[in-house]
């Protein structure tokens, strides 16, 4: 395992109830402190590689400009549509690109609008028969769109598919068929290449209880990062030999910064999960973060004298159903869910035996499945540092901001 990076100490329970001591439940809140371990955590991970920011997985404007300002690797925003990247733009950031690909004439015309402005938003393509579209649009707005080439990076093993269904652009001739039909248009120009190997970025091999099945994922991780960077560097390759300008490689994520970052053709990762650090992120073996961003719930009843049923609570993570996309509770240490009843909407009870003496009115901290998502709940971030609230921030939802 490696040696864990961060050195913030982490708080207890006590430290943000006294923290946070008469503030209106529920809230999220980012703790500023475990924040800036993790920061110094991705930054040591990445080596000298730039480190792209994730935004699906911050969804707050203060936080990404707060990381943007933390070091001066962190350069430029994945965003993950097009609507955000030009939202964005208009609040003062660059060096946007949009991870997934735009087919709405409205938002191409305006990335073409903050382009004349002097803004950098390149578009995520993965198919030939996306390119004339884009051309038509840039040619009737006047402006040359930068495109990101979107590949393919799922491992195929019998009778399974290791990894998500993204692009189409599996080999070195498919990359070079949507090159072709790049090239075709002067309104058009390649910019980039990214490949996202998330089953290496995004799936946890130390789960408890689960040691067979970590085994196995361990082996298919190492087949994983060995594809992506044959794939990677020979995509890559024969794009620039045909006279593709590329000025972005882009790779990785949370999860695989240690593989992706060895691989010379990659000029950039992307990180997001690892800012507020969730729950999933919790499987992992090559590292450790700080649990930076949760929310509180009020404890309304005591139904036993170990049980205590909270208000409100069922945030669940998206993806396919399990119980590892529940909120989980994070402090007091040792409470937990129900396994019949779970997170849910109006209530959600937790066991708790430990030394805290709870009553109704008293909070129970909740972490978060996922990242950004927590977001998507809550108009504002309270943050605290040393042990006090020093501000708020508005989230997207807040600033009244829905992408997807």
């Amino acid at each position: 395992m490696a040696a864990e990076i961060s050195s913030a100490v982490l708080a207890d329970y006590q430290y943000y109830k006294r923290a946070f001591a008469g503030r209106a439940m529920p809230f999220a809140y980012l703790d500023l402190d475990a924040l800036g371990a993790n920061l110094r955590t991705t930054v040591a991970r990445a080596g000298a590689k730039r480190i792209r920011i994730a935004s699906k997985s911050v969804r707050c404007r203060g936080v990404l400009a707060r990381v943007l300002q933390a070091n001066p690797q962190f350069q430029g925003i994945m965003c993950y549509t097009a609507a955000e990247a030009v939202w964005l733009s208009g609040h003062g950031f660059d060096h946007l690109l949009v991870g997934y690909p735009t087919r709405d004439a409205a938002q191409i015309r305006a990335v073409c609008a903050a382009l004349r402005a002097g803004k950098t938003i390149v578009l995520m393509v993965d198919a030939a028969a996306h390119i004339a579209d884009l051309a038509a649009l840039a040619a009737s707005e006047g402006v040359t769109l930068p495109l990101c080439l979107d590949i393919d990076l799922a491992l195929d093993v019998p009778g399974l598919h290791f990894g998500v269904w993204r692009s189409a652009v599996r080999s070195v001739a498919d990359a070079l068929a949507v090159y072709a039909a790049i090239t075709r248009y002067p309104q058009l120009r390649l910019d980039g290449v990214m490949g996202y190997e998330a089953q290496v970025a995004g799936v946890g091999d130390t789960t408890p209880g689960q040691g067979a099945k970590n085994a196995l994922i361990r082996v298919l991780k190492r087949r994983s990062v060995a594809l992506a960077a044959r794939r990677r560097a020979a995509i890559v390759g024969v794009l620039r030999d045909r006279g593709a300008a590329l000025r972005l490689v882009n790779g990785g994520g949370t999860g695989s910064l240690e593989s992706t970052t060895r691989e010379a053709c990659i000029t950039e990762v992307t990180v997001g999960s690892g800012i507020f650090a969730p729950t999933l992120f919790d499987a992992y073996a090559a590292f450790r973060y700080q649990p930076a961003a949760g929310f509180a719930i009020p404890i309304v009843r005591q139904p036993r004298p170990d049980i205590y049923t909270c208000l409100g609570g069922g945030y669940v993570a998206s993806g396919s159903a399990g119980p590892e996309k529940l909120p989980q509770p994070f402090l007091p240490a040792g409470a937990r869910l129900l396994p019949l009843e779970g997170a849910g909407e109006v209530q959600t009870p937790v066991i708790y035996t430990g030394p805290e003496l709870l009553q109704p009115g008293d909070p129970i901290f909740m972490r978060h499945a996922k990242a950004g998502e927590l977001c998507e709940h809550f108009n504002t971030l309270l943050l605290v540092a040393g042990g006090a609230v020093v501000g708020e921030l508005p989230t997207y939802r807040g600033e009244g901001m829905a992408f997807l």
